[in-house]
């Protein structure tokens, strides 16, 4: 027998209304789960969305894209080989170090230019040097940068993104790029790992090997970067966030490189992974609204896309002469 309290939660539930917002909004969802949306038209989706019907849940959107990447690329990871990508890791490691050492010192002599914050113009270098939202969500506790800071650095991030996820595949196909090429490119040019795995996934397998490999080994100098930014800030004894999935990337990809069994389901969890991929896509355009946009003003882009431009170029010319 059901008390009186019960009865009435039962019918708050069931009575409560959906919104037409919300119904919308649960559709594109859906339909980015289907192997119908590429990653850039969910990006598109989302921004669309963003723009003239607006986020139901926006407040949970952070959370459920760094839960949903780091379940993306985890799963990508079953559909790689360790020997080849430890190859890729090799062959990026000295673009790598140097674009990371060059993109910091860039950054930060032109935030003093621009006469930018000097933690928003720190946390946009660090973004763009080593692996975009992830790297800035790692570094603004350890510099205690503020939530307008760190809201301001990320939505410089995530907009040139947002254009790299469209632009770097129509430049890789007009310079004909090799996979190995292009996935090296996108792991050192573009900043957040979903918008690298996003674009070299639609290039091509190797590409994406290439790209995912030497993006997430870049990924693990957010440590010594962080302890770095202890010292420029003088904020010692605050806690560094190790990114943990890295570490079970590697398994995956050691399971499906030496296990027969998992060899044998490996390309269900990697399609799965790909669609949650696109659909992570769909939810950072669900994040990019007028507010978002319009709060990170002209000079910290400006700082973005200079040193963004910078890289990209560099980075292509190196890679057109010596891979």
């Amino acid at each position: 027998m059901t008390t009186p309290e019960e009865n009435s939660s039962k019918k708050s539930i069931l009575d409560k209304s959906i919104t037409t917002r919300e119904v919308i909004f649960m559709f594109f969802v859906v339909l980015c789960l289907s192997p119908l949306i590429s990653a850039p038209i969910a990006l598109l989706m989302g921004l669309i969305i963003a723009q003239f019907i607006g986020h139901p849940y926006l407040n949970l959107n952070h959370k459920a894209t760094h839960i949903l990447l780091q379940i993306s690329v985890v799963g990508l990871g079953f559909g790689m080989n360790i020997n080849s990508a430890m190859k890729a890791g090799k062959e990026g490691i000295v673009f790598t170090v140097l674009s990371i050492v060059g993109t910091l010192i860039i950054g930060v002599l032109l935030g003093k230019a621009l006469k930018i914050e000097k933690k928003i113009s720190f946390l946009i270098a660090t973004g763009t040097a080593i692996c975009g939202g992830s790297a800035i969500a790692a570094i603004s506790p350890v510099i205690k940068a503020d939530e307008k800071q760190i809201s301001v650095a990320l939505g410089t991030i995530f907009i040139l993104n947002s254009v790299a996820l469209i632009v770097f595949p129509f430049i890789g196909h007009y310079l004909n790029l090799t996979e190995n090429q292009f996935g090296l490119w996108c792991a050192i040019a573009i900043h957040d790992t979903s918008s690298v795995v996003g674009a070299s996934s639609k290039y091509g397998p190797h590409a994406l090997e290439v790209a995912t490999t030497v993006k997430l080994a870049r990924a693990l100098w957010i440590i010594p970067i962080a302890f770095l930014s202890t010292f420029i800030f003088k904020n010692k004894g605050t806690k560094i966030k190790i990114p943990y999935f890295i570490g079970l990337f590697v398994l995956a990809m050691l399971a499906n490189s030496y296990s027969p069994f998992v060899q044998n389901y490996s390309h269900y969890v990697t399609g799965f992974a790909k669609a949650t991929l696109t659909l992570t896509l769909f939810l950072i355009g669900c994040g990019l609204s007028r507010k978002v946009l319009t709060s990170v003003g002209y000079k910290p882009l400006l700082q973005g896309v200079v040193l963004w431009i910078i890289i990209s170029i560099s980075t292509l010319l190196s890679i057109l002469t010596l891979v």
